[in-house]
């Protein structure tokens, strides 16, 4: 299996492959994102977008799994999930582990003998009884993770492969009918798959795990031919063959998607191209969305308040310990475990005690019972992308009674952090590269979060008239189809 550390090395540059005599060459690319995925088909002369979806050529990267274990993929997935999941109440029951005796039946010191007895023993109470399904999203930010082999769905564990499998079965299918169109005959069952510079995980061998288990997930789903190759390269070869007859020399491409922020510098010569920098770190859409849910949400739902009740002979008054909640309202996947007796017990205090933040805790409550961190987020980017184009707008939540106007500066300086390592991923990446920012001769801008006007500002600002924008949510699927046409991509070893 290829390693990402070692791209400069497989990925400079391969001459262009003739396309062999016989039936009809075709490149084959799948773009599987953190957020959305897509596919393109490659035939020497022009891309082609794979329709994934009904009325778009991309499609959500989520699988959803009810109690039946069917799975669904990609909108019906989210589709299902709102429709039977969301707004419903969430009441945690105790899981049964197993029986256990409290006595044997033998004869006690008094000469009678002892009633044998089995008791139930019980779990913590994580078990949702009503839940009817459960949604995966995301799940390519945890490929990277050695310590996560496998996440429970019901009463059995998935491995990771086999949550990402049914999607990239789902891609694999829509290739197959786009390529028979194309080529009668002819078979989807190879490709190049795109992989971020650096997936996310902390240990030594985090990008070679996430690697082995995408491979695993595509050869399963039925690309029995493997090629891979970093997304920022990707987007950098579909600007190329959009672009021909550029002169431009040093190109720059940013891919800031849902889940990484990858880049590289090319040096061109003619028709071929040296990758001379590559670079990428763990920040992406996501990462912007829990900024705006923790400046925007926590302080409307009881962060910083006071959490009263009554003691034995005094009433205690401490700060709500709100730290607790955090993680597990960010993470929309399990914020239905915060239907625990040691979440809603203090929120329900606040409630009983009333006071002015009752609003707040109200909203608490609602947000737990009615498992609504998911229609948050949505809400959040829905925010977000209007910000993209107006100066301001409302982020509008009437299940948990919000309505606030945001203007573009507010989201800016919510988002600061994530700006400065942007613009540290970009020094880094020149750095890298042993060039000036003047020496960049264009900008490839693409990726859902290069969309955020405060981003495009940042790099106009470092490359003045040199950021073009190229197809922010297909280019990488395109250039992936041409890697794959023109072999360019590194094969399992």
């Amino acid at each position: 299996m290829p390693s990402p550390n070692s791209q400069r090395d497989l990925f400079s540059s391969v001459p262009d492959a003739a396309p062999a005599a016989g039936p009809k060459r075709l490149g084959i690319g799948v773009d599987f994102g953190t957020s959305n995925s897509a596919v393109a088909i490659f035939d020497g002369e022009r891309i082609q977008l794979v329709q994934l979806e009904r009325n778009n050529v991309t499609m959500p990267s989520a699988s959803y799994i009810d109690r039946q274990f069917q799975v669904c993929t990609g909108q019906e997935a989210i589709d299902s999930y709102i429709r039977n999941n969301m707004g419903r109440k969430v009441e945690l029951g105790v899981e049964v582990l197993g029986e256990g005796r409290t006595s044997t039946g033998q004869t006690g010191g008094d000469g009678l003998p002892e009633s044998a007895s089995t008791d139930l023993i019980y779990g913590q109470a994580f078990v949702d009884s009503g839940e009817k399904g459960r949604l995966f999203r995301g799940v390519k930010r945890m490929l990277g993770r050695a310590d996560v082999p496998r996440l429970m769905v019901f009463e059995k564990a998935f491995r990771l492969v086999a949550l990402i499998t049914p999607i990239l079965v789902r891609i694999q299918q829509g290739a197959q009918a786009l390529v028979s169109a194309q080529s009668p005959g002819a078979q989807a069952d190879h490709a190049c798959i795109g992989h971020p510079v650096n997936f996310e995980g902390k240990d030594a061998h985090h990008n070679e795990v996430a690697l082995e288990r995408l491979s695993e997930a595509c050869q399963h789903a039925g690309f029995v031919d493997r090629q891979f190759y970093p997304e920022p390269l990707a987007a950098a070869l579909s600007y190329m063959q959009a672009n021909p007859h550029s002169s431009a020399k040093h190109l720059l491409a940013v891919d800031f998607g849902g889940g990484t922020l990858d880049l590289c510098v090319l040096r061109r010569d003619g028709l071929s191209f040296d990758v001379i920098a590559i670079h990428g770190v763990g920040l992406g859409g996501d990462h912007v969305d829990q900024a705006l849910f923790r400046a925007l949400l926590f302080p409307l739902l009881g962060k910083g308040e006071m959490w009263r009740r009554k003691g034995e002979d005094r009433q205690i008054e401490t700060l709500f310990p709100f730290e607790l909640y955090e993680d597990l309202i960010l993470n929309w996947a399990v914020s239905y475990l915060l239907n625990q007796n040691q979440y809603t017990t203090p929120v329900q205090q606040c409630l009983e005690m009333g006071g002015e933040a009752l609003p707040k805790f109200q909203r608490l409550y609602e947000l737990i019972k009615q498992n609504q961190s998911y229609l948050v987020f949505q809400c959040i980017k829905d925010m977000k992308a209007k910000l993209s184009e107006q100066t301001e707008a409302v982020l509008d939540i009437p299940e948990i009674d919000v309505e606030i106007t945001v203007t573009r500066a507010q989201f800016e300086e919510i988002i600061a952090g994530q700006l400065a390592q942007f613009e540290q991923a970009v020094t880094d990446t020149l750095t890298q590269a042993g060039l000036p920012a003047e020496s960049i001769d264009v900008v490839v801008s693409t990726g859902g979060s290069s969309l955020i006007p405060a981003v495009r500002r940042s790099l106009d600002r470092v490359f003045p008239s040199k950021v073009v924008e190229h197809d922010p949510f297909t280019s990488v699927a395109a250039g992936l189809a041409i890697a794959e046409y023109q072999n360019r991509g590194a094969r399992e070893s």
